[in-house]
């Protein structure tokens, strides 16, 4: 077998292996809904992470916004697992912004993701929120694409 045959048969079984992961990764995930789910209303925070570690924070609350049960997950790869957050059990959801004391000894990335948790919970206790569909790459590219053409056009018209 030639170098290229062997580095495509590789290439094709780390990209199936990392599918694989994947699913696993989101059967860990629907599997920890299912269980904040049984408790009560779930809120769930996320901080998307491109190079940057990505963070998903749950919060099972209940009817009054007493937190039940809270989980965080936090990681750059698929082997990332959910861990119980026990000290934000009891405490209100309303207060859970970057001024409250537990949460301001997390790292930014939690902080942010617990805020996002909080503010979804209040727009949709409320009925202010609509989800929004992210861009496809594509679409972000042929943004960025035009973007950096309408800056360099108008960079030019000035130097003229």
């Amino acid at each position: 077998m030639s170098f290229v045959t062997v580095f495509i048969i590789f290439a094709v079984s780390a990209y199936a292996f990392q599918i694989f992961l994947g699913f696993q990764q989101l059967r860990h995930f629907n599997g920890v809904y299912q269980e904040l789910r049984r408790k009560g209303k779930v809120a769930i925070g996320r901080r998307p992470g491109k190079i940057r570690s990505g963070t998903i924070v749950m919060f099972a609350i209940e009817d009054e916004g007493k937190i039940i049960d809270a989980r965080l997950m936090q990681g750059v790869t698929v082997a990332s697992k959910f861990k119980a957050l026990n000290k934000y059990v009891g405490q209100d959801i309303h207060y859970i912004d970057k001024y409250h004391p537990l949460v301001q000894k997390e790292n930014k990335l939690t902080q942010f993701a617990m805020e996002n948790a909080r503010e979804i919970y209040l727009r949709v206790a409320v009925g202010d929120y609509k989800e929004e569909p992210a861009a496809s790459p594509f679409k972000q590219l042929a943004f960025n694409v035009n973007l950096s053409k309408n800056l360099l056009m108008s960079k030019f018209k000035r130097s003229v």
